[in-house]
């Protein structure tokens, strides 16, 4: 962690800035926002026509001068001005007005794993335009881990996995600090355009970004293991006529397609365990991986690691959001230091 739970509990509001979502949590007040990370913009005007969801359905439906735009990739601010336009709509003017009444405020916001300073710098440059006095930055991993109860301050293994839109983080928890971690460019962005391209390539259908999510969530239960349904009717645009078309896909084939992009992250998952220590893996053999973050949900991943790595898989109560969670419970003081002091004698 970078920065102390002393300082973390002055804090006043706790930011996650995700590719996905972008999730603020208000000291005293809770979870505030929980919008997708998305703004829609007039090219005429420059003005901003809406963010969050509605920006989201705005998605490849615009005339030409409106552009929806992303100001968050991979976790890390892409344009600071578009972001602060975006997190000041989302927390409405009543809730600014609250923050405003601060006189010193105090923002903590989470930050990828191995995060370079220009990413970081992006972050607080961020938050210090919404009116925050100092900003301090959190680890993703600790923040996730503490949000899904695991105990981080013990002198024994835990291993968490960030499942994110554009990056997979995996790491091994001990004595309330990182022990070996890893930042795996994958994450559900890229399993969603391994589906997209492989119904194009096989069945010369262009399938709308909207439809995605929801041929996830059709396969969702058993549907992406070997004993769920063989097949599934997906609608699309056909790629030579460009007329309306349904097929009935191969949901075997389906599943070898997102293997690919998975195999990046068992691959990560091997190389945290090759470099930790011998007694630590040893405490992760009955203990196993616990999956956060919104790709965690993903049908058929967990069965897939157990599989590969014959460890435990659990997936957290509310993976989406134990980040934010975590990061709130630091701001509240409810997770107790771990004191190692100096021995007197």
């Amino acid at each position: 962690m970078t920065v102390s739970l002393e300082q973390l509990r002055r804090c006043h509001i706790g930011v996650d800035l995700g590719a996905a979502r972008t999730r603020v949590f208000v000291k005293g007040a809770g979870l505030v926002v929980d919008e997708p990370s998305v703004a829609a913009v007039n090219t005429r005007t420059g003005a901003l026509i809406a963010v969050g969801q509605f920006a989201e359905q705005m998605t490849g439906r615009t005339p030409a001068y409106i552009r929806v735009v992303r100001p968050v990739s991979g976790g890390t601010v892409v344009d600071i001005q578009m972001a602060q336009r975006m997190l000041r709509s989302l927390l409405g003017e009543k809730l600014r007005r609250t923050l405003r009444r601060k006189p010193r405020l105090r923002a903590a916001a989470c930050t990828p794993h191995d995060a370079d300073p220009l990413a970081q710098r992006a972050t607080v440059e961020t938050l210090v335009g919404l009116g925050a006095r100092r900003v301090e930055l959190v680890d993703t991993l600790i923040a996730a881990a503490v949000g899904c109860g695991l105990p981080v301050e013990r002198a024994e293994a835990t291993m968490i996995m960030v499942c994110g839109a554009a990056t997979t983080q995996v790491a091994v928890l001990s004595l309330g600090s990182i022990v070996t971690a890893e930042r795996i460019p994958v994450g559900g962005e890229a399993i969603d355009h391994a589906i997209v391209q492989h119904l194009r390539h096989q069945h010369e259908l262009m399938l709308p970004s909207q439809s995605v999510r929801p041929l996830q969530l059709a396969l969702s239960g058993n549907g992406l293991t070997p004993h769920g349904p063989e097949s599934t009717e997906i609608h699309g645009r056909d790629v030579a006529t460009g007329l309306a078309r349904s097929v009935q896909v191969d949901t075997a084939a389906v599943r070898d397609a997102i293997h690919t992009p998975l195999t990046a992250v068992l691959d990560g998952i091997g190389k945290v365990l090759r470099d930790c220590p011998p007694d630590l893996v040893a405490d992760l053999a009955d203990r196993g991986i616990m999956m956060v973050g919104g790709s965690a949900l993903l049908p058929g991943l967990d069965q897939m690691l157990r599989n590969a790595t014959g460890m435990p898989v659990h997936i957290a109560e509310r993976p989406d959001v134990c980040a934010v969670l975590g990061l709130g419970a630091m701001l509240e003081g409810k997770i107790q230091p771990l004191v190692l002091a100096p021995l007197t004698g």
